[in-house]
């Protein structure tokens, strides 16, 4: 009989203290098969009207919960929106998993179906029982495609999944059905997924494909070949907002393509979504906002000069957001980094996102350190640690409390992934 694990304690407190911990330890735990206890979940979040007692279990986080615990047969304490404790301990390993067509409806319109998908899908990756190709999992979820504090699907679409692929080799179909949005009327959206998990004894490698070399830059030497811009706004915006990006880009960006990738009314003037994806060779850099028109004004003509400010006022904001990540001189964006942790804390050996590039030329470096051990400087992972936001640092803390053998280097610039693969499924 299988010792039993010991349980994983997490004071959900921690660090950014919100959401992304409960997935990503959730996450972990089913990939793992290993217990997690979480205690003041989304304790750093406050409550209503700015109180103290706030954060607690959302529906989006439930919701994925509950699919990995049916999925893993686990023992569930304090599933339910609002609880402040939770235990998960999952029993079953994901190559148990025998369903291939999987959908999950959140119970709120407005609850994030990319949050979600990012809960449950390096779930999914690994669910494969066989050292032959296992038939492609479809995944459709149904719920929230443009939420506030969440990814959108466009970012998952244009920045997290294409990185995937690029460096790891993780191909993924996406189809985006309809869309829901957390601002304005209420409304339910649903995108559906299509991939392979890795096979048994297959792990997730990282491909170098010669990155060290586009790695190499410093501030500046980062030439972007084109920007993608996509945005979902009320029509009356589309001109003056169209204006003011190709206007704030051409100063920012000169010499550099830019291509109106998605273009669609949002069909109200509380929902107002645009995003920007700066693309160098396999690189990706996003910056998006979600926000809502001022009340209307009451005359034509003031409102006419309302929506070209808006539109100068949010086209600044973001140009320049985009402008500083590119400059940084780094190879992901702030947000596409704490993403990128869970992957690399799961794959055989050494990986590198960096943000920035620092003054020791370290980013330079960081791809050629990855196979000279004595030249890394071992990260002390007992509290969240490294560059980058309190995202990142707070996701890598993660990684290393849930699955111990990953070991982080050079500030969080390296990681040593456990290599996890599944055994094989017998048949008989």
């Amino acid at each position: 009989m299988e010792k039993q694990r010991p349980v994983i304690e997490l004071d959900g407190r921690t660090g950014e203290g919100g959401g992304q911990l409960v997935r990503i330890a959730c996450a972990l735990a089913a990939v793992a098969t290993v217990p997690i206890r979480i205690t003041h979940v989304r304790g750093n979040r406050e409550g209503p009207r700015g109180g103290a007692k706030g954060g607690g279990l959302k529906s989006q986080h439930v919701t994925a919960i509950e699919y990995l615990a049916t999925a893993t047969q686990a023992e569930v304490d304090g599933l339910s929106v609002g609880s402040h404790t939770l235990e998960f301990r999952p029993r079953l390993k994901p190559s148990s998993l025998k369903d291939r067509t999987i959908k999950i409806e959140a119970d709120s319109p407005a609850a994030s179906t990319l949050l979600i998908f990012q809960a449950v899908f390096p779930f999914l990756l690994f669910s494969g029982s066989s050292d032959k190709a296992d038939e492609p999992i479809t995944l459709e979820l149904s719920g929230g495609t443009n939420v506030s504090f969440s990814l959108s699907y466009e970012y998952l679409d244009q920045v997290l999944l294409p990185t995937l692929e690029n460096a790891f080799g993780i191909v993924v179909q996406r189809k985006l059905i309809s869309r829901g949005w957390s601002l304005g009327k209420a409304s339910r959206g649903k995108c559906s997924f299509q991939f392979n998990p890795l096979r048994a004894g297959e792990t997730l490698t990282f491909r170098d494909n010669g990155l060290g070399e586009i790695y190499g830059g410093g501030p500046g030497d980062m030439d972007l070949e084109a920007i993608d811009v996509s945005m979902i706004i009320p029509y009356a915006m589309q001109e003056s907002m169209t204006q003011a990006l190709v206007t704030d880009l051409e100063e920012l960006f000169p010499d550099v393509e830019v291509n109106f990738k998605v273009t669609e009314d949002s069909g109200q003037d509380s929902r107002i979504y645009v995003l920007l994806v700066g693309r160098s060779g396999e690189l990706r850099w996003g910056r998006d906002l979600l926000t809502s028109t001022p009340k209307k004004s009451k005359t034509k003509s003031a409102a006419m000069m309302s929506s070209e400010s808006l539109s100068q006022s949010l086209s600044r904001k973001l140009c320049k957001e985009l402008f500083d990540e590119v400059s940084a001189g780094g190879v992901v964006d702030e947000f596409l980094q704490d993403q990128l942790a869970i992957f690399q804390a799961l794959a055989e050996g050494k990986t590198s996102f960096p943000r920035s590039h620092d003054e020791n030329g370290e980013l330079e470096q960081a791809m050629s350190k990855l196979s000279l051990d004595e030249k890394l400087r071992k990260d002390k992972t007992i509290i969240p640690f490294g560059e980058g936001s309190t995202h990142a640092k707070t996701a890598r803390w993660v990684t290393a409390e849930v699955l111990p053998e990953v070991k982080w280097y050079n500030k969080g610039r390296i990681c040593h992934g456990v290599g996890m693969h599944m055994e094989k499924v017998s048949t008989r």
